[in-house]
Parts: C-alpha cells; structure tokens; sequence
C-alpha cells in the first residue's frame, strides 16, 4: 500500500488557498490549530478532517490510523449568551448543550448519557469525568478541570495563557491492556476539544471503537484515559466505564455499486444510532488495476456528503481509510440527525476546500448518487 505525507498535502493547500479564500476569524483559528496539531511522520492511512476544534489524540501508533477532526460549532455562541447559559442551573445532560455536534446532543435530549463520578487529582489540579456516552461506534465523555492555573477556559502553562483544549500535551486511551494500533485493540483513534462557551473549563473526549471484527466491541467496558497537561509533570489516569445506552441500531449490508464514466462508488456496510452514522464505502478508478500517485490524488479529493428522508445534510466528523488495488476503501462517521429516518442518500463530491462541508451544486459527481433504504429501528 502506497503512503503519502498528509501534512505536507494540508500545507499546499493551505498556501494553494490562502490568497483566494475569505474566512473568518473563528474559522481561521481553527485552521491553524488544526495544522498546529498535525504528526511529523507519513501514515499509513488517510483520514479527511472537517472544519473544526477537535483536536487529535496522539499515541504511539499514531502514524497507523489518523482521525479527522470533529465538526464542532460552539465557537457561534455569543459571549452574552455564554454568560447568560452559565447562569442557569443545570438539568439534564451537558451534551444536550453542544451545538455543533447534534449526534452528542442527540444523545443529551434522549437521556443517552450515564452520570458517572471519576476524578483523579495531583497537588490542587483535579479532574472530574461527569458524563459518559457510548453507542456502539462512539465513546465520548466529559472532563471537567480544576487548577488554580485555570480561569475561565485559559489555562496557564507557565509561559503563556493558552485555550484549556491546547493544555493538553497527551492523550493515551487503554482498553483491555491495548492502546490503539496494539493487536486485538478495539480502538481506531479519538481527540478531544472545548465543551463550549456555556462550560469554559470543561473538555469533551472521544474514542472511535474498530467495528470491523464484528462483534468484537463488548456493550460495556472501563478505559484507561492518560492525560497529560502541559507544564505538570504528571500522568493523570483516569477509569472511565462505558455502557451502550442504546439498542436502537440499524445495520444494513446494501453492497450497492454505481458505475459512471471512470469513477465506481460502492457502499459496504451502513450503520445507524441515535448519535452516529457510519458508512463503509469504496471509490474505484475504472480501467486501472493499480494506483498512481495522480490516482490516489484523485480519488483522496472525492467526498460523501450524507442527506436523510427530510433533506438534511449529515454533518461529517472524521474518517480513515486506505488505498487497496484500484481503489479507496474509506469507512466514514457523521453525526445522525434527529428523529428517524426511512433512507440516506449518499452523494459524492469533488472536494474544494478539505476544511468545509458546504457543498455546492456544481462539486457533485453526476450519476453516482446512492439510496440506501433503512428498516425500522427496534
């Protein structure tokens, strides 16, 4: 399997796309906090991030499996209705207030997510894990940091004043004596970011688990999260259990192919909970047996855009894949929308801008678009 440098193709285009695009000031933190937080080695496989503040977890076998970023968009909340959020007295779940994520929220309006009470603590700084939510595909889970550093979401690293989501120098997750990467691991990579601007000193983690052994993923299970804050010479090792909350699942088995001109798009598996929607899908060069350097070029800038029965875009979270004879297998989460729905279409696109999910019409590809009929949920 042919490797290519992803960081390098993300500072090309930036260079390719900086004297012609206009973006905000939100939008363009969260560029350069993501090319912040790019590896120095090549991987194996690729993943696509969206626009976002979710920030990678770094392991040991990073270079094996690379996730996107999360699309999180907590940063349109304004400071006075921040403040005015931060006054109210909490009822129901802290996932219900994050906006950007609807899949996570979904997860706080159903009552999704467990309470649970873990903290560790080192000298004055301590940390608290108070929900947990787990579907199956996804783990994520709420820190709550307390420092005498720590003021209003900026953390003092002793250099400088920093976002608390940029204090975090590590994240290490440990299932079963197994980091990500470590054979018969379950884990495929995670990040983290800010819970928003409603709960300044608050962090929200998360953890895709590898469905692919069919089975192999327990219901429940307790992880060992590491966490390293900068300027502390500490491992903060937190255990963190995790019950799926869930039993309304969908999974479908479609193996749809759609053949048009030199491009092939096929749809594997599907999966559908009430906070994720995963698709395993491949796209093929036709007239190829092996990929160039051009092909693989080509078929990295394809995308899926994700729409339910109602016309609502799925937002897309993060994703790997990985370049298997003429083709790019890619297994892809979104963010499911709320309610149910009877099918998805799936549309692929040609990709402008890797940090935007607003496709127009002139980027789909003609003749590749794909229905995916849902059954009912249990």
């Amino acid at each position: 399997m042919e490797r290519f440098n992803l960081e390098k193709e993300f500072i090309k285009l930036k260079k390719t796309n900086s004297a012609d695009m206009v973006m905000s000031s939100v939008v363009r933190s969260r560029l350069d906090e993501t090319y912040a937080s790019l590896p120095e080695r090549p991987t194996q496989r690729i993943s696509r991030p969206t626009r976002s503040r979710f920030r990678r977890t770094t392991t040991a076998t990073a270079a094996a499996v690379i996730l996107g970023a999360a699309f999180f968009a907590s940063g349109l909340v304004s400071p006075v209705m921040a403040d005015s959020i931060k006054s109210i007295p909490l009822i129901g779940s802290i996932f219900s207030s994050i906006q950007g994520d609807i899949g996570l929220r979904n997860a706080g309006d159903l009552g999704l997510a467990a309470t649970v009470n873990r903290n560790v603590s080192y000298e004055d700084v301590k940390l608290e894990v108070s929900e947990t939510v787990f579907d199956g595909s996804r783990a994520a889970f709420l820190v709550h940091v307390t420092a005498p550093n720590l003021k209003n979401g900026k953390y003092d690293n002793g250099k400088k004043l920093v976002k608390l989501s940029s204090a975090i120098q590590n994240v290490f997750f440990t299932v079963n004596g197994k980091r990500q990467g470590d054979p018969g691991s379950i884990l495929k990579g995670g990040g983290y970011m800010g819970a928003g601007e409603a709960h300044p000193d608050m962090l929200i983690f998360e953890e895709v688990l590898d469905t692919s052994g069919g089975g192999s993923v327990p219901d429940s299970f307790n992880a060992e999260v590491t966490i390293i804050l900068e300027g502390i010479d500490h491992e903060f090792k937190l255990d963190v259990p995790f019950r799926k909350t869930t039993d309304n699942i969908i999974n479908v088995h479609p193996n749809a192919v759609v053949t048009k001109n030199e491009f092939t798009f096929s749809v594997t598996d599907l999966q559908v909970t009430p906070l994720t929607t995963r698709v395993n899908y491949s796209i093929a060069l036709n007239n190829v047996q092996s990929l160039e350097q051009g092909d693989e070029n080509k078929l990295r800038r394809v995308g899926i855009a994700a729409f339910d029965d109602q016309g609502r875009q799925l937002p897309a979270l993060h994703g790997d894949g990985k370049y298997e004879g003429n083709r790019l297998n890619y297994d892809r989460r979104y963010a499911s929308t709320s309610g149910t729905t009877k099918y998805l279409i799936l549309k692929p696109f040609v990709i402008k801008d890797d940090f935007t999910e607003n496709v127009k019409e002139d980027q789909y590809i003609q003749g590749l678009e794909t229905k995916i009929e849902l059954p009912a949920s249990k």
